[in-house]
């Protein structure tokens, strides 16, 4: 077949003829050129089409043209830097996802059960502190002479301690480290309790038991927070719920040990009259022994992951959440199971740079002052960042349900037994004999007197020797001639009396206290006795271990209860159903008029509340970011201690005088709380920020 495209090739020997005029740059023409269909159809397919759009000629060889690579290059620096600007978003908001996926890596088991028991000792040691010192009060003013005015101070100093100390405690767990912190608070709590013991002023013993009660006063902030970063997101609220049995415990340990201990007088020692160590002495000793095994339990155990993430230590973050997982699965029976974490996010820091160099140079003393005043700015600004816009109202809120919750529960708590004493005194007085006009003679007292008045009687060449005197009142009478020896007195005075030729041995009948407008004609007083008698017949009456052991028992069936619905109906409906409960129980208080009818409502009021602490406790951990947890906790727990003060204070100027105020301001605070606790967010399927 003839190349149709041959005409367009010189040939030798041939001529052709020229377009146009002719001459050497005219070009030859084939008018019989056949038609050229594929080239028409070409020009037709690019019509209209620029030079620089022509076909890339190395395209058929597999070499892309070079604005491709350009632009394939602008796309991937533009998906790069997507994915980085994506990378640093997710960073910050990952963190806790992370945290929670390792956590359900590593299960729920034999770890967090040591660390649940070694907590719940600490957490019963508080238990414990609220309780030591009310019961071992009437003895021990009894044995230090303390004034009306000094019991309450004593009764109050507790609380005082432990509100510093849960502020300055929780502040502290959040730059020093949970667990380093509640070693330090422990070790202050055991030592001044040890300390306390031996006290034989009151001014010792009340700083003691303060310092004691800043000691213990950390343990419920850091506690809470310290054990909430080992538990997955499904087991966090029944297993915090669980843990406040251990503070019922305290109550339960408390009154049980009183009631076997602070009776037998004679489980102590003196070293002559100077030095003396009764038996609630022993009680207070025995007290801080439940201290001393968290303290021990706490030694072996590791610092919290999310703390030492948050501090960017995350090796040993690392550490501890292997330690965590091989504990687990080794106690399930699967040690070859790996932790598979390689890399953990951590949040960025701002340290200050400059504040570091400072603290790394200078004198000793120089680097001790910038170390501490710079860890006080923290912890302040710190307490200031709670009152922060994305933050204010909640802790507001959480605030008021905590304050309205312990007024009401310490207030009543403490108002229950003065109430039961009064009714107790109140049957006593009806029982009151009294003698008018009697005259004795030569006669030997050797029988307790109790609950007497005698008016106007006559008493001559008596002898009382060896013998109580409880709750006796001697008005306008003679002594004349009469030889008292060995008396052990309580309520007991002497008003407006003739005491002639008389003689006090060995007594505590005591010239400047026990005798009012009286006439004293000769009279001596020999070896009076030092200290104050101990009446354990009265002033430790069985009945009031008895109601608080059984306020104490109370509390198990409400932390049950909020142990199981915890996590299945959410923290608010819990608080609200369980505060609100509360307040139905103390206005049936208003029907109470015997000491049973008190206590069987004490029991249905504990009851009832328990379940609400759980709630507000379990909430308060979940609200706040890991930087500012224990910082928040330790100032919600103060606002509680706070409270507490306010209310018993107020509650026990009413003794005696009406219970329609206490019962009306505690009714009130619960209703307040309880319903405001809507106000909150619901936290049971929320992963710790």
């Amino acid at each position: 077949m003839d190349d149709p495209y041959q005409n367009n090739i010189n040939q030798p020997g041939e001529t052709y003829p020229t377009y146009g005029e002719g001459g050497e740059y005219t070009y030859p023409y084939q008018t019989d050129f056949p038609p050229r269909e594929e080239d028409d159809a070409a020009s037709d397919a690019t019509e209209g089409h620029d030079e620089d759009e022509q076909m890339y000629e190395g395209e058929y060889q597999g070499v892309p043209h070079p604005d491709e690579i350009k632009e394939a290059r602008r796309a991937a620096r533009r998906e790069a830097r997507a994915k980085a600007r994506m990378a640093a978003e997710v960073e910050e908001e990952t963190l806790p996802e992370q945290y929670e996926s390792i956590m359900e890596d590593c299960g729920h088991g034999r770890f967090q059960w040591t660390l649940f028991t070694v907590l719940g000792l600490a957490l019963m040691a508080d238990g414990v502190e609220c309780f030591v010192v009310s019961f071992a009060l009437p003895s021990a003013e009894k044995d230090m002479c303390l004034s009306n005015a000094d019991k309450g101070m004593l009764g109050l100093i507790v609380y005082v301690g432990m509100m510093i100390g849960a502020v300055v405690w929780g502040g502290l767990a959040d730059k020093l480290g949970r667990r380093q912190c509640l070693l330090y608070a422990l070790a202050i709590n055991c030592i001044f309790s040890f300390l306390s013991c031996f006290a034989q002023s009151y001014g010792f013993f009340i700083f003691f038991r303060l310092c004691s009660g800043i000691g213990i006063g950390g343990s419920i902030p850091v506690v809470y927070t310290y054990f909430a970063e080992f538990l997955q997101i499904d087991k966090r609220g029944e297993h915090l719920s669980w843990l406040c049995l251990f503070w019922m415990l305290g109550g339960l340990y408390a009154s049980f040990t009183a009631w076997g201990i602070i009776p037998h007088y004679g489980w102590g020692f003196s070293m002559g009259t100077e030095f003396q160590f009764h038996s609630w002495r022993v009680f207070v000793l025995v007290c801080f022994l439940p201290s001393v095994a968290a303290l021990a339990g706490l030694v072996f155990m590791p610092e919290s992951p999310r703390f030492l993430l948050e501090s960017a230590r995350h090796d040993e973050a690392w550490m501890v959440l292997r330690q965590v997982h091989d504990t687990n699965w080794r106690a399930k029976g699967e040690p070859e199971r790996v932790f598979q974490v390689t890399q953990l996010k951590i949040p960025e820091t701002q340290d200050d740079e400059f504040i570091e160099i400072q603290s790394e140079t200078g004198t000793a003393f120089q680097r001790f002052m910038v170390r501490h005043l710079t860890l006080v700015k923290q912890v302040m600004k710190n307490m200031m960042s709670l009152a922060a816009p994305d933050l204010r109202l909640h802790s507001l809120f959480i605030a008021i349900v905590w304050f309205t919750m312990s007024f009401s529960y310490y207030g009543l708590g403490a108002w229950f037994p003065d109430q039961i004493k009064y009714l107790q005194f109140e049957e006593y007085e009806t029982n009151v004999k009294t003698f008018h006009r009697e005259k004795v003679e030569r006669f030997h007292f050797n029988f307790t007197l109790q609950n007497q008045v005698h008016k106007e009687g006559e008493y001559i060449h008596d002898s009382f020797i060896n013998i109580e005197i409880r709750n006796v009142k001697f008005e306008e009478s003679l002594f004349e001639n009469c030889y008292f020896e060995d008396i052990r007195s309580t309520e007991t005075f002497f008003e407006n009396c003739t005491i002639k030729n008389t003689v006090f041995y060995n007594t505590d009948l005591w010239k400047d206290s026990k005798f009012f407008n009286c006439k004293l004609e000769n009279t001596t007083f020999l070896h009076p006795k030092k200290g104050c008698h101990l009446n354990f017949q009265e002033e430790n009456d069985i009945v009031i271990y008895l109601v608080c052991f059984l306020g104490s028992l109370s509390v198990i069936p409400g932390n049950i209860v909020a142990g199981l619905l915890m996590d299945k109906i959410g923290r608010l409906k819990i608080i609200a159903a369980s505060m609100l409960g509360s307040a139905v129980c103390t206005f049936f208080l208003l029907l109470c008029f015997s000491q049973w009818a008190v206590v069987l409502f004490q029991c249905l009021f504990f009851a009832a509340s328990a379940a609400a602490w759980n709630g507000i406790e379990v909430i308060t951990v979940e609200l706040f970011p890991a930087s500012k947890r224990a910082t928040a906790f330790g100032v919600l727990n103060g606002t509680c201690k706070l409270a507490a003060i306010i209310s018993t204070f107020i509650f026990g100027k009413f003794i005696g005088i009406t219970k329609i105020i206490p019962i009306f301001l505690s009714f009130s605070a619960l209703v307040c709380g309880g319903l405001l606790a809507f106000k909150l967010p619901e936290t049971r399927e929320v992963i710790l920020q």
